[in-house]
């Protein structure tokens, strides 16, 4: 995944989250993705990478901040 490929799809992770979990600074959702995201992105196969991000951020910031869904 390029640089210009990743901005997209990572943006739109931390979209989501974001929206996933108000109570949760967007910023910090923001760091949490990136984080995930360097874990990765040294993988081979790069087409599921925003899809480990986001899960792997997700459980993250459940785990620091609760959830917010019911179903989780």
């Amino acid at each position: 995944m390029t640089g210009a490929a990743k901005e997209p799809s990572i943006d739109q992770v931390v979209d989501r989250l974001a929206a996933r979990f108000p109570h949760v600074p967007r910023l910090h959702v923001a760091w949490i993705v990136s984080e995930e995201f360097q874990a990765l992105e040294a993988g081979r196969i790069r087409t599921f990478i925003p899809t480990l991000v986001e899960r792997g951020a997700r459980v993250r910031i459940q785990n620091e901040f609760g959830t917010g869904d019911v179903g989780d």
